[in-house]
């Protein structure tokens, strides 16, 4: 049986907030990384190092649960984000989002949403060779065992030159103008907003962008900055030789 408009709206609103909300953890334990770079616990194993200890939980049996869960909520965010692009491309032309008054229509994000969604998908893609395949698919389809302070390496690693540091920046850029939009808008289909709420969630959804943005340009520049020895505790060296 074929859904609905809005139905199709309502399943893609609904995985969307759930993205956030892993989102939120993800970035959350990222951060751990600048207070170790501050603390002197760069590097440190899990225990001692905040940043290895979230890598360590983000190693637990609950998060193996999961990632097959969040790997299934971003395949249906992404499938009926193309599917009611198609279908609002078909039936409007060039008008790619029908909005519900002038300000929303003029909105720039809310134009490029598909547009937005593709570039933070594919700097996704282009991030899991960087992290996840270094360690939980190590783990998991290998059998090898990577102690959770690697990821400092791994950090180092990535951000050790300024372009690649650049290059992620203009990621979370995407995902700043992806999330403004799509926080509210999501909210605004499943019910949960109102002429007088309207701005009070976009105003939210604009101050939630806004921190994952800063938390995650912050952690990429720190570890630039360790990387290139700005801030002591680099473990380039350490691991370059071995020991990791």
């Amino acid at each position: 049986m074929a859904l609905s408009s809005i139905t199709k709206k309502l399943i893609m609103s609904i995985s969307g907030l759930f993205l956030i909300l892993f989102m939120l953890l993800h970035s959350t334990i990222n951060f751990f990384s600048v207070i170790d770079a501050f603390k002197g616990t760069w590097g440190a194993p899990a225990g001692e190092g905040w940043f290895a200890s979230g890598c360590w939980f983000m190693a637990t049996p609950v998060i193996d649960i999961m990632v097959p869960i969040l790997a299934f909520g971003f395949f249906i965010h992404i499938a009926y984000a193309c599917i009611l692009t198609y279908g609002n491309l078909k039936a409007r032309g060039t008008e790619r989002y029908a909005v519900a008054n002038k300000t929303k229509a003029e909105s720039w994000a809310a134009k490029n949403m598909f547009v937005l969604g593709l570039i933070v998908l594919g700097f996704i893609a282009f991030h899991l060779t960087h992290f996840w395949a270094e360690m939980q698919y190590v783990e998991w389809f290998k059998g090898e065992h990577v102690a959770p302070e690697k990821a400092y390496f791994l950090l180092e690693q990535t951000f050790g030159t300024w372009w690649m540091t650049a290059i992620y920046i203009v990621w979370f850029a995407a995902l700043w103008f992806h999330l403004t939009h799509g926080f509210w808008s999501a909210l605004q289909t499943i019910g949960w907003s109102n002429k007088v709420w309207e701005k009070r969630l976009m105003c939210l959804g604009t101050i939630l962008a806004s921190l994952f943005f800063v938390m995650l340009t912050v952690t990429a520049v720190v570890a630039y900055l360790v990387a290139n020895g700005i801030i002591p505790g680099s473990v380039m060296a350490c691991c370059c030789g071995g020991c990791c």
